[in-house]
């Protein structure tokens, strides 16, 4: 059976389910097909942080050389498999040309007028009933072990002022005040007083269920096989429950982006980014604050009943694997700047792909070869922190409207 619709959206991570919710309040009839369940993938267990400091993309001077160097190290906060793949060649290449000064710089003030327009999308959503979520916008905290690394980066965020960061230097004693399980080897800290937090999951499974109010369909277990072209237009899309004729076609499935764009002869530039993440059982930390520790790259963030260890790139391809070392290397480093995080029951350990692209900077736009497409994918470690906003550009890209922010740097013919 063939069912004719007005917007099928491919994906229910937090990019497709953001979309899906700003279509429906728009009124538009919406489908959306997932393979799994709503929520359970790369948004299902990463840390849950909506950082407005975080303006430096992954693409940035310097990180290169230091991936490479992290190369004979699995344990390394960044690591990349040694494999012969020619598109993992190709995205390398793409990743070290952003890795420099002047596409930086650029990239900076696009990432910060996204982040703070996604950041105002939570609060009006949070001002619903964001306790169902366990938003919370009360800050983050950066933890420094190296002194030098500690001056450095209060160096770095005088400089990102202009941008509208806001941040305040901590002593230890400013940091304690703030984290009481603050250890002895800290540095000192940096308080960002604009980031929020929430948990991942339930936020995305919220919206899912405020989307269907709005009256758009969710299904579940349903898996894109195919699809079908003419005039320059998706006519037809197969999934593993029957066919669709949708009128516009959004494509917001992570890292699986790339092999069903490769369906419709494009080539999307991002690479499966293994993160992993530690969840614990605990009470007692509901009113704490996200934590960065600095050197490790790990994020420790409180959700309402649980605590979560997050951390790691692994640029191992689609491997699902869960490499032991990595997990010991994530838990070792909270014991390095904290105390008192070994009493917490283990709940879970978890790991998930997120779809970086070369540059550091999410895809959104209209496909140029299909008319009916739009692609919304590419956030890397920002999906959370950007899905609503990318699901508001979504439905104005969809209804024909001028997108509320610029996007010129976000369109996929960048890579071209």
């Amino acid at each position: 059976m063939t069912r004719k619709i007005e917007t099928l959206i491919i994906g229910g991570g937090c990019i497709g389910t953001c979309s899906a919710y700003f279509l429906a309040k728009k009124g538009k009839h919406v489908t959306l097909v997932e393979q799994g369940r709503i929520g359970e993938g790369c948004s299902y267990g990463n840390a849950g942080v909506i950082a407005l400091h975080h303006i430096i993309p992954l693409a940035a001077p310097g990180v290169m050389m230091q991936g490479l160097k992290w190369m004979s190290n699995p344990e390394s906060p960044f690591y990349i498999k040694p494999r012969f793949d020619l598109k993992l060649f190709g995205w390398l290449w793409k990743f070290a040309l952003a890795c420099r000064e002047a596409p930086t710089h650029k990239a900076m003030p696009v990432m910060r007028s996204l982040t703070q327009a996604s950041m105002d999308l939570y609060d009006e959503l949070a001002a619903n009933d964001g306790a169902a979520f366990h938003f919370k916008h009360k800050g983050s905290i950066m933890l420094f072990k190296n002194p030098a690394k500690y001056q450095s980066a209060c160096e770095e965020f005088r400089h990102v002022k202009q941008y509208g960061v806001e941040s305040k230097p901590l002593d230890l004693a400013g940091v304690r005040e703030l984290e009481p399980n603050a250890g002895p080897r800290i540095a000192g800290g940096i308080y960002f007083p604009q980031d929020g937090h929430l948990n991942p999951s339930e936020f995305v499974k919220q919206l899912a269920q405020r989307a269907e109010q709005q009256g758009a369909t969710i299904s579940t277990s349903t898996e894109v096989l195919g699809f079908e072209t003419r005039d320059g237009r998706i006519s037809n899309v197969q999934t593993t429950r029957g066919d669709f004729e949708p009128e516009q076609v959004v494509l917001a499935a992570g890292s699986w982006s790339v092999g069903l764009a490769s369906q419709l002869q494009l080539d999307l530039p991002i690479q499966p980014a293994k993160g992993y993440s530690i969840t614990m059982k605990t009470a007692d930390r509901d009113n704490a604050m996200p934590l960065l520790l600095s050197e490790s790259k790990v994020i420790v963030t409180p959700m309402g009943g649980i605590l979560r260890f997050a951390g790691t790139l692994e640029l191992a391809g689609m491997d699902f694997s869960i490499t032991q070392r990595r997990v010991r290397a994530v838990q070792r480093a909270v014991g390095e700047y904290l105390t008192g995080m070994d009493k917490f029951e283990l709940q879970e350990i978890w790991r998930g792909l997120r779809p970086a692209s070369a540059d550091g900077l999410p895809i959104i736009s209209r496909s140029q070869r299909w008319t009916n497409l739009v692609i919304a994918t590419g956030h890397g470690m920002q999906g959370i922190a950007l899905g609503p906003l990318t699901g508001k550009l979504v439905a104005q890209l969809i209804c024909g409207e001028t997108p509320s922010v610029d996007m010129a740097a976000l369109n996929a013919s960048r890579f071209n």
